[in-house]
């Protein structure tokens, strides 16, 4: 056994500290800021007596005091994990787990689930599929959806205090220019970041308005999310720093999708994103996307750079962290290149695979999709699973729906990203007013014109099940002839599809 350690994390790792069955030898794993220790069914916690400014552990008041929020936190995204605040005492030299005597130190206990049901665990086995990450940006929605807020909590959304995390990035990785940082790169994420928050304060204004400033997670990563009973679990959110947790949803979105990207797999990234918006209906909150991208990729270059002062580091090491960092400085700087948007807009009947010609343009451009059933349905208030009633399909519901999608996909457009405008956009009208906003954005616009023969529409009405759209194979005769032919200028953008080919 390690000397060094602490007498009490010595006597937690012997069998007989604890009043149940353990499992040998007890795993001790040590983080920066904590012991913790496996034992079999159960796990603790120990907060270290350390102060690190953003973070202070360095009482026992607040330590109890950061277990019991940890608790309270964690209920939200991983109940069945956390069992509560235990207290550990001291008689002579020996500690106890016990509430009869004054507590010398206290412990977060959880229960102890298999290594392998880790996010990042099951990624590394190549077993996290594009479902999975489905059912987790639904999860993220839901866990958004609940998550509180306040007058208090919304002041964390205004930019001077945004600002205060990145300008303290970037002061702290000026040392590593020149090592896994280039000055080319430092400058022009430096430069991005402040010319966007110079220009979208009306962007931010509009999110602490809209209420998306809220008790989230604040740590959103692989790593502390587990699959458990074939639905993921979002556990060890910040508990410590409250301007690391009140933050924007999309704050948390982009941590997960950084994480996603820097594993090699935008492709997952994106299928997360675009589910959490369709899920959420915040498309509009997307414009903040590739911000809080560079954010949070430029913090995963910065602590590791952190790694490449500590002499304790073997020389070996040192030189994985260096290249590490340097692949995280890339990815944050790759989210502030200049790029032009473009918008991609789906024409077809019902059944004719528009909506899956749009994932599959999603993934290969990066693209945002944009589902006109989701919008619909958001704007109705009606639950995306949920059949709408007749009303949500009227003349002035689809006025407003193609409205709202439009707006939408040239917002995000002029800022750089390529949108999917997945609708039927079966009339001119639609199509000219889609080209026509285009055109005074200055973004590139493209049709595209999904087809199948009618007897395919009809089989795939039929069968479609499980999908947020509504229409069925009785509206295929009223949909193709109400579908305007193609005018010589929609012509000149379009490109047809023939989905019943392979």
């Amino acid at each position: 056994m390690d000397s060094t350690l602490p007498p009490l994390v010595q006597q937690m790792l012997q069998p007989e500290f604890y009043p149940h069955p353990v499992q040998e030898p007890i795993a001790l794993i040590q983080t920066h800021v904590s012991f913790v220790f496996l034992t079999g069914d159960w796990v603790y916690k120990l907060k270290k007596p350390v102060n690190f400014g953003f973070l202070d552990y360095s009482t026992l008041e607040r330590r109890k005091e950061f277990c019991d929020r940890e608790i309270e936190l964690n209920q939200r995204g991983a109940a069945e994990l956390y069992a509560g605040v235990v207290a550990i005492a001291q008689v002579g030299d020996t500690y106890q787990l016990t509430d009869a005597q004054p507590a010398v130190e206290y412990a977060v206990k959880m229960h102890q689930f298999p290594q392998d049901a880790l996010m990042s665990a099951r990624f590394d086995r190549g077993e996290v599929a594009e479902t999975e990450i489905i059912e987790l940006a639904r999860v993220v929605a839901e866990f958004h959806h609940a998550a509180p807020t306040s007058d208090y909590i919304s002041t964390f959304g205004e930019i001077p205090q945004i600002k205060v995390s990145f300008d303290e990035n970037f002061q702290q990785t000026m040392g590593y220019i020149g090592g896994p940082q280039t000055q080319e790169q430092f400058d022009l994420t430096q430069r991005w970041t402040e010319d966007f928050f110079a220009n979208n304060a009306d962007l931010f204004n509009g999110r602490v308005a809209g209420g998306f400033i809220r008790n989230g997670h604040g740590d959103l990563h692989l790593g502390n999310i587990c699959w458990l009973n074939d639905r993921p679990r979002l556990f060890d959110c910040i508990e410590f720093n409250e301007p690391f947790r009140f933050v924007d949803t999309i704050y948390d979105v982009a941590f997960l999708a950084m994480d996603l990207e820097a594993r090699g797999r935008a492709d997952l990234a994106n299928a997360f994103v675009n589910e959490y918006a369709e899920r959420s209906g915040d498309w509009a909150g997307l414009a903040l996307l590739r911000l809080y991208l560079s954010r949070q990729s430029y913090v995963r270059a910065k602590v590791t750079s952190f790694l490449l002062n500590d002499p304790a580091i073997p020389e070996v090491d040192r030189a994985v962290a260096h290249d590490r960092a340097a692949a995280y400085y890339r990815q944050s700087a790759s989210y502030a290149q200049a790029r032009s948007g473009k918008l991609l807009v789906m024409c077809g009947l019902s059944g004719s695979g528009k909506s899956t010609v749009a994932r599959q343009l999603a993934r290969q451009t990066n693209g945002i999709q944009i589902r006109s059933d989701a919008v619909r349905k958001h704007l109705g208030g009606v639950p995306l699973d949920r059949k709408g009633p007749q009303s949500l399909y009227s003349a002035e519901m689809t006025a407003q729906t193609y409205d709202r999608l439009l707006q939408l996909g040239l917002d995000l457009a002029s800022r750089g990203e390529t949108v999917i405008l997945d609708a039927k956009y079966d009339r001119s009208e639609l199509r000219q007013a889609a080209i026509e906003g285009a055109t005074e954005q200055q973004v590139l616009i493209e049709l595209i014109h999904c087809t199948a023969p009618i007897e395919v529409l009809r089989d795939r009405l039929d069968r479609r099940q499980g999908d947020i759209a509504d229409a069925t194979a009785e509206l295929l005769a009223s949909q193709v002839a109400a579908f305007e032919a193609f005018s010589p200028n929609e012509r000149a953008l379009l490109r047809t599809i023939d989905t019943s080919q392979a």
